[in-house]
């Protein structure tokens, strides 16, 4: 059998290809070089040569492998460039990889230098390094140091937040009343939508969950009462509260959090301004001010579905009005609007906490945002028990 026989049929894009391919036997292989060799010849050769040696050294066997020689021919060479060199690098560290041989003949002097200053090649491909993997012990006091860190950074944020409060309240005219009136549209006009559908849901929801339970007892007339005190009381500022959570303090995270990656808010502190009397306190100001009215719209809201729910089951609404009138009382509706504002000052200041903290690089932004809405519904989840237990003892 002759060389040309065993010569592989590679196609090439150009008719004079600077680089051909040839197997002269199970373990010898060999790559001649001609003309110029540059990044615009290379192109269409390059990823063929790779190709080839790839698939030539997958068919020797293991116990060959180290007798494997790939001899490039670069006497022909012309001129070359750093793409040849980096072509030369990435077939070489293909044959280093599996212990082969391979060989450089011909190549100009004026070349050697280069390419020499990439020797070793091997610490051109570092094998990666494997991660270590952290025991229970060390990963639990991580976590416990990340905790005791945030806890740290939540009770520092709340100390100012509280005396920048107190200021705005003795210095009216120098809170961004700007800022405050457009966080309160954001929060407030614009959520009256998704407020009102999921409010009008929970109403219909609740009271059809209660009509089943109370039906097998002949005491559906109850389910009115029942339903708006618990809407009242707990499901409207909770729903509002969660709501507000996801929309409005993912929304002031990312906004501050968006400063803090531009270093604006290193700015204001350079200025000698207060980040937090600049961005946190009208923000949380708005919180206050549409917490309880969006509370009180999806109180009204669930509580006309509770009575248009009850009419399938035979309640006119006056029955439901004066059952809902002799259950809940002003004590109860302030009792939710009381807890609502709360709510608002956890919900806004837990955003404008994580913006404050956000990290560098653009999925920092998310990360904090992420973290706002997850830390407002621990914290509503927090107040809402604390604010129970408060209310179990006092009766309010």
């Amino acid at each position: 059998m002759s060389v040309s026989d065993t010569i592989p049929k590679v196609s090439f894009p150009s008719s004079t290809p600077v680089a051909v391919w040839m197997q002269i036997d199970a373990t010898q292989a060999k790559v001649v070089l001609s003309g110029v060799i540059n990044v615009y010849t290379l192109g269409g050769v390059w990823s063929e040569i790779q190709d080839a040696q790839s698939a030539w050294l997958k068919q020797i066997s293991q116990t060959d492998i180290k007798a494997a020689t790939l001899t490039v021919d670069a006497s022909q060479v012309s001129s070359m460039d750093g793409a040849g060199i980096a072509f030369l690098i990435g077939i070489e560290e293909a044959q280093q990889k599996v212990a082969a041989v391979f060989n450089l003949v011909g190549l100009a002097e004026r070349y050697q230098p280069l390419l020499k200053e990439f020797d070793p090649i091997s610490t051109l491909f570092p094998v990666p390094a494997a991660k270590p993997q952290r025991s229970f012990i060390v990963s639990t006091g991580m976590a416990t140091q990340n905790l005791i860190n945030d806890a740290k950074g939540l009770v520092s944020f709340t100390g100012h937040l509280s005396a920048d409060l107190f200021w705005s309240i003795r210095h009216l005219r120098q809170v961004r009343w700007g800022d405050f009136v457009n966080a309160a549209v954001e929060a407030g006009i614009a959520a009256l939508p998704i407020v009102g559908l999921v409010a009008f849901l929970i109403g219909v929801i609740l009271s059809f969950q209660a009509a089943i339970g109370l039906k097998q007892f002949g005491a559906v007339s109850y389910v009115g009462p029942l339903a708006a005190l618990g809407i009242v009381r707990e499901m409207g500022p909770l729903i509002t509260a969660i709501l507000l959570a996801g929309r409005s303090s993912a929304a002031f995270a990312a906004e501050i959090g968006t400063m803090t990656v531009n270093s604006e808010v290193d700015a204001l502190v350079s200025g000698g301004l207060s980040p937090i009397r600049f961005l946190v306190v009208p923000r949380v100001l708005a919180g206050i001010l549409v917490a309880p009215i969006l509370t009180l719209f999806a109180d009204i809201v669930s509580i006309i579905a509770s009575m248009f729910t009850m009419l399938i089951y035979g309640i006119p609404f006056i029955n439901f009005y004066n059952g809902m009138l002799s259950a809940v009382d002003v004590e109860d509706i302030c009792s939710g609007l009381i807890k609502a504002t709360l709510f608002g000052v956890v919900v806004s200041a837990m955003g404008c906490l994580r913006g404050m903290q956000t990290g560098t690089g653009a999925a920092a932004v998310g990360i904090s945002a992420t973290r706002a809405v997850v830390s407002s519904i621990v914290m509503i989840v927090l107040v809402d028990g604390v604010f129970a237990f408060i209310s179990y003892k006092t009766g309010f």
